[in-house]
């Protein structure tokens, strides 16, 4: 086997440079050109070149009660490349070839990470969501041409099984359909994934072919969840890259362990903390099946860090805020050497508590699905100011643009003005798999528009300033609503806190807090709006209203979901219009639901009115409505 400094810098093609400032990194760069770095062709190869490292040692230890008293169950490196290959050999003999599509619907089993992989080495990999609907697994799994589909079967996951019950049959593409833990059927083991891999060979590809840079890797699913599928084409050079720069910047090496509980269906757990620890000889420990949704989870997190001696803690931010509140009982986390978080912006104070608590670093890393995740960072040895989502990884670009209505390129923003934020790179897809979505998916050839505003200042470090959509736009006056939201996060009594826009006849939109308040914590809505106005110097960014929700709606992932927030703040909105109406005595009752072709409807019910009353009640709720820019109907 080869000296491990050998193959890792064979993986990386230099010797692991040291970056202290951004002008090594730039004669890095200049040193070489990208293509001939990097010398895995594929994530299958990458793979291989971090089992190579040491076969012996841990690749994946998963733990089903998330205690650190358990014994876990591990596959080394050695057993994980030959699962991957036996995984890729069955998917080959079930008709998967090249562009061929395995989706995904799996809580963290060890056999997830083995499908996944497995896919990518035989066709294509589609990581879809298990808690989408059954409906909106249908559209993702027609819109992949999904060939074989890999789940958990009743007894492990009932609520799973009945949706892929409810679909298979709307799925002509769908030819086989495999049962991770056990058969489906008792009568028969065709569907019996663990069993049919075991027939398979797991030192060769019965294929004969190698996945090339350039060929499909993945489709992940992003963006809302109605009208067409948004599914990212990742090439696996694209994939590979991300293992590649997470080396490179020192966060991902042989040996080093992290705690993992993002689920597989997001880049973030897939390929930032999936591929990269594994492609570079690192051990992941699954926390649960369920990842970080798991309580007991949280709750143990010092003690793993404690048992596991992980070398970075990396989570979402709302995770990240939630093991501050988790007592360490002494716990030895000494293994840390910096706190990585993103998908949403982390906090100031959420940082500031780290470093001033734990004497830890706080890395955030920027990206989106269509970068393959992680674009930009807080270099571990470069100086980044608290809030600042760091710089480009090697290689890649980050420009700040101005675009005209129509979507075209007006130019570039000068420093610390705020535009879109546009980025380039090897980890930016080529545009997804429906053409419908390409039309703004670019700005200029080759610079994938974020849709999420920004600025870069004089030293060239990424600043989040909001997303375009999450703008609230009152009467003419733009508001972000970051800035808010990092004063409620500073309030010692506010866990987690986030501002929408409350559609206003007269204003269009007007800005509304939630906010979820610490156990324990007491204080009423009208100290924390003061507060607000006390700190705040735009007073058209004041909130109108704040609500307490507990608890705050939370993505897969862990990102507060806006747009539940959104949909209580016009269901609001709609009542207060409406509550001088009823129906025989009773108040009307209006919904706001998710349209494909109008985003949220106001849906009004008049109960039983019939004849003229129901006339005149459907008169006065459009006179009500109709001044709102939601659309309306009545049911």
């Amino acid at each position: 086997m080869a000296p491990r400094a050998h193959v890792l810098d064979k993986l990386i093609g230099a010797e692991l440079p040291r970056f202290g400032s951004p002008a090594d990194v730039r004669a890095f760069e200049e040193q070489a050109p990208y293509a001939k770095r990097v010398a895995a062709r594929s994530t299958y190869e990458a793979l291989q070149l971090g089992a190579a490292v040491d076969a012996a040692a841990p690749a994946i230890s998963f733990l089903r009660e998330a205690s650190p008293d358990e014994s876990p169950q591990t596959l080394t490196h050695g057993q994980f490349v030959r699962r991957i290959t036996q995984a890729a050999n069955l998917f080959h003999s079930l008709g998967v070839g090249q562009g061929g599509v395995v989706s995904l619907l799996l809580p963290l089993l060890p056999q997830a990470f083995v499908a996944l992989f497995g896919a990518q080495a035989a066709g294509v990999a589609n990581p879809v969501n298990p808690m989408l609907s059954a409906a909106q697994i249908a559209d993702i799994l027609r819109a992949a041409g999904t060939r074989v589909l890999v789940t958990v079967g009743p007894s492990a996951a009932p609520e799973i099984w009945d949706k892929v019950s409810a679909i298979r049959r709307q799925l002509p593409a769908l030819q086989s359909v495999l049962v991770v833990g056990g058969r489906a059927h008792p009568d028969t083991a065709d569907d019996d994934f663990d069993t049919r891999l075991d027939l398979q060979p797991a030192t060769h590809l019965a294929s004969g072919r190698l996945p090339g840079p350039e060929d499909a890797a993945g489709y992940f699913h992003t963006g809302g969840t109605t009208g067409t599928p948004k599914l990212v084409r990742h090439s696996h050079a694209n994939q590979v890259s991300q293992a590649w720069a997470l080396r490179l910047t020192g966060v991902a090496g042989p040996g080093d362990g992290i705690l993992f509980g993002l689920p597989l269906f997001h880049v973030g757990g897939a390929l930032t903390q999936g591929l990269a620890p594994l492609a570079n000889g690192g051990h992941l420990i699954v926390v649960s099946a369920a990842g970080w949704r798991e309580p007991r989870a949280v709750r143990n997190v010092w003690a793993l860090v404690q048992r596991y001696r992980p070398k970075v803690f990396g989570a979402v931010p709302t995770v990240l805020a939630a093991a501050l509140q988790v007592p360490r009982n002494g716990a030895d986390i000494t293994s840390l050497r910096y706190v990585s978080g993103g998908g949403s912006a982390i906090p100031v104070a959420v940082i500031q508590a780290y470093q001033r608590e734990f004497g830890l670093p706080v890395l955030e890393v920027y990206g989106m699905t269509e970068t393959c995740s992680v674009h930009t960072m807080g270099y571990p040895d470069i100086e980044c100011p608290a809030g600042s989502v760091g710089r480009p990884l090697p290689y890649s670009r980050t420009r700040i643009v101005k675009l005209g209505a129509d979507g075209g390129l007006l130019g570039d923003c000068a420093p610390n003005e705020i535009g879109v934020v546009a980025m380039a790179g090897p980890g930016v897809f080529g545009g997804y798999l429906s053409e419908v979505h390409n039309r703004d998916a670019f700005a200029g050839p080759g610079w994938v528009n974020s849709g999420d505003l920004g600025r870069l200042d004089e030293q060239g470090n990424l600043w989040i300033t909001g997303r375009a959509k999450d703008l609230i736009i009152r009467g003419a006056h733009n508001i972000d609503p970051a800035p808010l939201e990092e004063l409620l996060y500073r309030h010692p009594a506010v866990a987690l806190a986030a501002l929408v826009g409350q559609p206003d006849a007269y204003a269009g939109e007007l800005p509304v807090a939630y906010v979820q308040l610490k156990p324990g914590a007491s204080v009423s809505p009208t100290e924390l709006l003061a507060y607000l106005r006390e700190h705040t110097p735009e007073r058209a960014a004041v909130p109108v209203a704040l609500r307490f929700v507990d608890p705050m709606p939370l993505t897969a992932v862990g990102k507060i979901f806006k747009p539940a927030l959104r949909i209580d703040a016009t269901r609001q909105v709609a009542e207060q219009l409406l509550s001088e109406l009823a129906a025989g005595g009773e108040p009307l009752h209006a919904e706001v639901v998710n349209d494909a072709t109008h985003g949220h409807v106001i849906r009004v019910s008049l109960g039983g009115a019939q004849g003229a009353e129901r006339e005149h009640l459907a008169g006065a709720v459009h006179d009500r409505l109709a001044p709102l820019t939601v659309r309306h109907e009545i049911v």
